[in-house]
Formats: C-alpha cells, structure tokens, sequence
C-alpha cells in the first residue's frame, strides 16, 4: 500500500473520523482547525444511527455508545402542558461530548492543529496545495474538506463561491444541568423526550449525558431546542449579533447572546410555550443560537481535493443525520482510497455518496416545511 501524506481542513466529528481511519491505515495524517481553542463542550447529545455504530466499531471504541441517556416515552404538550400524545418508544441519546473526545484522543501531538486557519486551496497533477491565513504553504496528496458549513474547501472543489443558504428560522438552543430544572418542570421533561408545536415554529427537549460523559441521575443535563423563524437578512443579522454587537454568520456561541435578547426569549416562552418547556427556556442562563442552512455541492472531489460532512452537504438538523453522515462519507472515502489510485478513488467516492448526501437534504427540507409553509404567526 502507498503511504499517503493526507491534510484534512477542519477538526470536528468529519474531521476526526476520516483521520482515525487513515491513520489506522498507516497513512500520514494531519487535521488543521481554525479554531484557537478546539471544539470540547460545543455538543450535546446524538441519536445512533447505524453509520455512527460502524463507525465505532471501525475504530475499536464501541464502548462509547454505552454511554448513552435513555428517553423512555415521547410526550407531546399542549400550550397547557396537558399530554395530548403519548409513545411508548425508548431513545437513546449518545455523548457528542464523549464521541468528539474519544476520537480527537486518536490524533495525537501536531498531528491536530489548532488556530491553524486555511484561506486558499490549489492544485496541479502531482499534489494539491494549503495556503496559511498567517503564512506559509504546504503541500499533500490529498486534500479533505472537513470544514462544515462555511468550507473554504469546497470553493475549490467547484471552482467558484458555494456559499451554504439560510433557510430562513433559527434553533434557539439551551443545555442545562438537570437540577436547575424548576421540580415542577423536572416531573414533567426528566427521562422523556417532548415535543410542543405551534404555527411556523416547535420546541423539543431531552436529557443527555452530563460535561464529561456522566449518565447517573443529577450530573445529566437537558437539552432543548426552540426553531424560531426569522426571515429576512434584518430578522437574520438581528438574531445573529452578540453583545458586543458583532453580526456572526452562522451562529452565536453560549454566552454571547445579550441579555436583552435572552428576555424577550423568556418573556416569548411564557406566552407561547407549555409552562414546564417555558420553564426550561427560562433556566437556561447561557442560550445560544444555531442557524438554519441548507447546501448540497454538485461535486464531491475534483482531482486530489475531495469534500465530507456538512462541506459537502448541510443537511437541517431535524434529520438527526449529520454525525451518521459525516461517518459514512468517512468510511467510503477511506476504503475507495484503499482500492484505487487518488483520483479514481475520488470519483468514485463522489458517485457512491453524491445521491446519499443529496436525498438527507431533501429530507431535511421536507421535514422543515412544517416550520416554513406556515407564515410566522405566533400570537
């Protein structure tokens, strides 16, 4: 087998997973993150799919879904908070957490670099080529875009600017130790994953796993999201500005949100909301705010350069695909890669996940039309 020298473009779940796989392949492997602090704590909890459990087993760490939140009946409320349906359907909910640092404890040393920001990407016959935003050039047999939803990678692999869309809502987001639940609002979420829908918005709720991995009564933490819409490029650069009144493309982190803002939050939730969901909403000192994007890229790979994960595909998130996505894209690259020459490999990596990639998409579109079809009329 011909050793490769391989530079992935983004340190996250994609990122981590192709580099584990390379790497137990022999292959020379390096992943640049631009972020200055890595990427620890940005998660919460993850349904398995069957791409994220062979994915564990091809890495030798299936112990990570044993650590795991089990919701043991889905509830829908009413804006009373009365149950108005009811499921008897366990769901287990993995460690992001977990999952994330278990594979970043596979790539070791400068083998993951962080503050590394990628700003140009080139190639010609014999190798493809990484420019530094703070200096330098560095060349690789293969280029992996694993740079999410504002990939500088895929821009090259198409040739022109491939931004992703707003699809025109947020996902309010919170996650909060267990035991800053109101009891009242505890009784009715713990061990249960709810669900409340009103017009062109939902909100759901489910406990995960606590900040390092623990599942024992009173160290877990709940999880909600609330998708709000807010069209427009004024509604979207309100949303995303943070209390130091910076506008962010895609996303405020925990604790940027102003308190203004988290106010009129509470203050929405008690309106609109069941109380026990409002409550939650009101506990949750640090919000943050996820967009909305759609993309889906015309190519996977174009030469030496090739895309996985949401660099290719951003999928909304009531697919619950995105970690099972990124894992099979990881496991197609790396055995095609196994089999073929670069370039061939590439192309037939882009014609085996090009429709998988697309229909998760379309998925994702379909499900957000209930959200969308609807115009914004809460009241």
């Amino acid at each position: 087998m011909v050793r490769l020298r391989v530079r992935i473009v983004g340190g996250s779940l994609a990122g981590l997973f192709v580099a584990t796989l390379l790497k137990r392949e022999g292959h020379d492997v390096r992943i640049y993150e631009r972020s200055v602090r890595g990427l620890d704590g940005r998660g919460a909890g993850l349904l398995g799919k069957k791409e994220t459990f062979a994915i564990l087993r091809a890495a030798g760490c299936e112990h990570v879904a044993r650590v795991s939140v089990i919701a043991r009946e889905r509830l829908t409320f009413d804006e009373t908070g009365a149950v108005v349906d009811r499921s008897m359907a366990p769901q287990s909910q993995l460690s992001w957490d977990y999952l994330y640092r278990t594979f970043r404890d596979f790539i070791a040393g400068d083998d993951y670099m962080l503050g590394r920001y990628v700003d140009g990407i080139r190639q010609d016959d014999d190798a493809a080529y990484l420019t530094f935003k703070d200096g330098g050039e560095e060349s690789a047999d293969v280029v992996i875009g694993a740079d999410g939803a504002a990939s500088i990678v895929r821009n090259a692999v198409n040739g022109r600017l491939s931004p992703s869309k707003y699809a025109g809502y947020v996902g309010w987001r919170g996650l909060l130790p267990e035991t800053a639940l109101p009891p009242e609002a505890a009784a009715d979420l713990l061990d249960r994953f709810a669900f409340h829908q009103i017009s062109g918005s939902h909100i759901l709720g489910f406990l995960v796993a606590g900040p390092h991995a623990e599942t024992t009564v009173g160290s877990r933490r709940y999880n909600w999201v609330w998708y709000r819409p807010a069209a427009g490029e004024i509604a979207r650069a309100e949303v995303f500005t943070d209390s130091a009144g910076r506008v962010h493309p895609y996303s405020l982190p925990p604790g940027s949100v102003p308190q203004a803002a988290r106010a009129v939050m509470i203050g929405d939730a008690a309106r609109l909301l069941p109380p026990s969901l409002a409550a939650a909403v009101a506990a949750t000192e640090q919000p943050f705010v996820q967009g909305v994007f759609d993309y889906e890229t015309p190519l996977m790979a174009n030469g030496r350069l090739v895309l996985i994960g949401d660099a290719a595909f951003v999928a909304r998130p009531h697919t619950a695909m995105g970690v099972a996505k990124a894992a099979g894209d990881a496991m197609a690259l790396v055995a095609h890669l196994s089999r073929k020459p670069i370039v061939e490999a590439l192309r037939a990596f882009h014609e085996e996940r090009l429709p998988v990639g697309a229909s998760i998409v379309a998925y994702g579109r379909r499900l957000g039309e209930m959200l969308t079809a609807k115009a914004s009329t809460e009241t």
